[in-house]
């Protein structure tokens, strides 16, 4: 996914930045970034961050670096930020979103014979492409409007230019952009868990499509918010940080409601709930409040050299780190009935791993309740993986297995306690080996979270969403 920071203040505002960019470390794996406007022009760093924290990497940055405006970005798309002159000036630009029309958008660009600069891997970069269309118009807030306008899927952004901040929020508001304030500085971010302990109180969520110009006496609004809202629903199930609010709506509270959900149409006698680290956890204390029923941790997460879930991007590395990372404590273990919430089961093969050694480690009982429903449509609106094919996810393979084809009478499995949504929810069980399973309902996780469904994209489960 991605997440991005941005600030304006009377002062210096390099530390503020790089702590407030690095504050969106969980949200990305690939590369980070940071530029600073001054008097000189833009100063740019990007590295790698597969590998390492993003804050290790840029504390050389950070002592070099002056300015008193500033954008940075954590991406799992391309490195970020870029630096574009134009007609409208020198500017830098970071981006966070999918552009699902990106190779159409990329065609029309050479039919108007432009030039592209900026490439990853041979390919034309997403944010790149976003500053091209950009620069078609003649202002920034135009050149954003028809940037989109043109984009299928979603795109955030913030533009930092010689006289302040641009920050827009796409279209339809998939992703999150929040505005803070404290005395001589504004900043923005998707994480609103970034502005506390930098002094910052959150102000104003960006809505849909809304287009603001910070400086560091205040904002403005550029463009007004649309009426029509898509927010992605898995911000509180899983993405976002516990700390953070969106759209006035706190991450941790939604997941404690989650699990209150969950336990509420669930009456299977355990011993203990337990949260699959770490995202899991807010949902396990909301379904063990709700019961009454003691939470423990049989298995502790290992940090110091493990920090991140993200990485590394190879598949075969991440389940060995995720391995790693968890280890089990035979003493909470054996011999118990044991309930797990999770925030949700994508491919599954982590979980299998995990649920193995709770077995091993002398489990009676391992009993499964993921925060969302099956998963069965891949994200084609905010790049939640990079490897979400149809068959990846545990619930097309069981619909593979149940229909010949994975993208066969999908409404029927995405209906919960249908006989096709039963089938297809065994199959799952039976692969991991679990006593019971049982997922979240759709309409549950959207009271928990607390806005009308017509605001939530919610697409992952039921395939409703459109660009």
């Amino acid at each position: 996914m991605g997440g991005v920071f941005g600030i304006v203040s009377k002062d210096d505002c390099v530390s503020e930045l790089f702590y407030g960019t690095d504050y969106h470390s969980h949200l990305g794996t690939r590369r980070g970034g940071m530029a600073v406007m001054n008097p000189h022009g833009i100063q740019r760093s990007i590295h790698n961050i597969e590998n390492n924290y993003f804050r290790t990497k840029f504390e050389a940055d950070v002592a070099r670096f002056k300015g008193r405006s500033g954008i940075g970005a954590i991406s799992d798309t391309d490195p970020q930020p870029l630096v574009i002159g134009s007609h409208l000036g020198t500017f830098g630009i970071v981006t966070v979103g999918k552009i699902g029309n990106l190779q159409e958008l990329v065609q029309n660009a050479y039919a108007r014979r432009r030039v592209f600069t900026d490439t990853s891997g041979g390919a034309i970069t997403p944010t790149e492409m976003v500053a091209e269309l950009i620069c078609e118009a003649d202002s920034f807030a135009e050149g954003i409007l028809k940037a989109q306008a043109e984009i299928c899927g979603s795109c955030s952004l913030l533009l930092l230019t010689d006289k302040g901040v641009y920050a827009a929020r796409d279209r339809l508001g998939r992703t999150p952009l929040a505005i803070g304030r404290r005395e001589g500085a504004v900043a923005v971010s998707s994480e609103s868990c970034a502005f506390p302990n930098l002094g910052f109180h959150s102000e104003h969520f960006l809505g849909p499509g809304e287009v603001v110009f910070i400086t560091a006496e205040g904002w403005e609004q550029r463009v007004a918010p649309g009426t029509k809202m898509q927010i992605c629903a898995f911000l509180w199930v899983y993405y976002g940080y516990p700390a953070s609010d969106y759209e006035g709506i706190n991450v941790e509270a939604a997941r404690n409601a989650c699990g209150a959900a969950l336990a509420r149409r669930d009456d299977t006698p355990v011993d203990c709930v337990a949260g699959i680290p770490d995202s899991g956890i807010g949902h396990a204390i909301g379904y063990a409040n709700e019961k009454k029923i003691p939470y423990r941790r049989p298995f502790v997460k290992y940090t110091p050299t493990w920090p991140r879930s993200f990485m590394p991007q190879n598949q075969q590395l991440r389940d060995l780190v995720a391995k790693m990372k968890l280890i089990p404590v035979r003493k909470l273990i054996e011999g118990r009935r044991l309930l797990f919430c999770e925030d949700s089961i994508v491919r599954g093969t982590q979980l299998q791993d995990t649920i193995r050694v709770l077995y091993a480690y002398g489990a009676r009982e391992v009993h499964m309740r993921p925060a969302c429903p099956t998963l069965i449509f891949p994200c084609e609106f905010i790049n939640f993986s990079t490897s979400r094919s149809t068959l990846d996810l545990a619930g097309c393979r069981a619909i593979q297995e149940l229909e010949g084809a994975a993208d066969r009478n999908l409404e029927r499995y995405a209906r919960a306690g249908s006989a096709e949504n039963l089938a297809m929810v065994e199959i799952i069980r039976k692969r991991l080996h679990l006593t019971t399973l049982r997922y979240q309902r759709l309409e549950d996780l959207v009271a928990a979270i607390g806005l009308p469904k017509e605001k939530l994209c919610t697409h992952c489960w039921d395939g409703s969403s459109t660009c």
